[in-house]
């Protein structure tokens, strides 16, 4: 069980990611000190395994109490996304000679140097859940879609039963091996492809505009069976054109295929607000799981965040208000001890207007709950 002082850090730690203003380094909170978080993150031996588990089985319970009607399917997007780090982070990115010691997780890949994360986003109707997560760890480990196989893997039975899972990637994930472990599944791939992937005849897939109607089915090269493809224009920020290919494991047609393929982006929007309001990126500590730990709870902090805008009447539609009534609701103590701090700081103002303010000392009972 966590003692109360891992408790109260826990509060402000959650309280630093709720703040939503992307930026939540520990020396910007007002309820602890930046040492003793940076403690709570590296050094205290808290369950942090038990910590998902229970999320999860809130998700799954949250899920089961307000079900989603069956005919909506159950979309998992599997996305790359790099946490840019600029710095040296000696304890994240200088190899060892030691060849049994963990890889180092800083590295380049595709020209940006960061933390590489493969991530898991499920899509339920209205619901978005950040299931999990692979850190990739350089050549010579698991690939990116070896670590996508293995995230697919972790999705529970009980949230697809009954239900159509649509598997949906960029083009990064469109390999052979990806495409193979979700059709072993019986699920449904809706993957990006290269307009340059050839097929079996020896052509190339960029030479079927034109000359085929969308919603063909075609044989890749190195895949026996068939995939049905469809292509659009998309205009670059340069007012470039380029060609772009969606291709699934199910027969949809030519124009619902690449709708369904657009809906791939709802990744890339939840990556943004996980990193500019809730401090995904901010990552800073000096451990290896004090990095993961923090990456788990800066997750928790947007799923709290999005199941309270989900059930508010009328809806927030905003993060950073949503993150202000989740304090509200569910970290008032945070709330409070925030504007504590702040009429102590502020006391001599009020005297300059011949205001006096007095704050007596909270009793024990208070301090144990805190």
């Amino acid at each position: 069980m966590p003692s109360v002082y891992q408790k109260a850090s826990l509060k402000a730690v959650l309280g630093l990611f709720l703040d939503a203003q992307g930026h939540a380094l520990p020396e910007h909170t007002q309820i602890k000190s930046a040492s003793s978080l940076s403690r709570f993150f590296n050094r205290y031996r808290w369950p942090t395994r038990q910590v998902i588990r229970t999320a999860r089985a809130a998700i799954l319970e949250q899920l089961a109490t307000h079900p989603v009607r069956k005919g909506v399917p159950v979309r998992l997007l599997i996305d790359l996304s790099t946490l840019r780090k600029t710095g040296k982070f000696w304890h994240l990115s200088t190899p060892t000679e030691d060849i049994n010691a963990p890889e180092p997780w800083v590295r380049m890949l595709n020209g940006k140097r960061g933390l590489h994360l493969v991530v898991l986003y499920i899509v339920i109707g209205q619901r978005r859940i950040p299931w999990s997560f692979r850190v990739w760890r350089g050549k010579g480990r698991p690939s990116p879609n070896q670590l996508a196989c293995k995230l697919l893997a972790s999705v529970p039975k009980s949230l697809i039963k009954g239900r159509t899972v649509i598997v949906q990637a960029d083009t990064e994930f469109g390999t052979v091996e990806f495409l193979g472990a979700v059709r072993q599944r019986k699920w449904r791939a809706v993957v990006g492809v290269k307009n340059s992937r050839l097929l079996q005849d020896g052509r190339k897939l960029k030479d079927l505009p034109g000359k085929a109607k969308r919603g063909l089915q075609v044989y890749l090269k190195d895949i026996d069976y068939p995939l049905t493809v469809s292509w659009f224009w998309l205009k670059r920020a340069d007012n470039q054109r380029e060609l772009r290919f969606v291709a699934s494991t199910h027969p949809y047609s030519g124009v619902y295929l690449i709708r369904l393929g657009r809906k791939r982006w709802a990744i890339e929007g939840f990556f943004k607000t996980a990193k500019h309001q809730f401090g995904l990126h901010c990552f800073g500590q000096s451990t290896k799981i004090g990095v993961y730990r923090w990456l788990v709870l800066s997750l928790i902090a947007y799923l709290l965040a999005h199941w309270v805008d989900l059930w508010a009447w009328p809806p927030v539609l905003d993060w950073k208000a949503t993150a202000r009534l989740t304090l509200e609701k569910l970290l008032p103590s945070v709330l409070w001890f925030q504007l504590l701090r702040q009429i102590r700081r502020n006391v001599d103002i009020a005297a300059q207007f011949g205001f006096e303010i007095i704050i007596k000392s909270l009793p024990d009972w208070a301090y144990r709950e805190w």
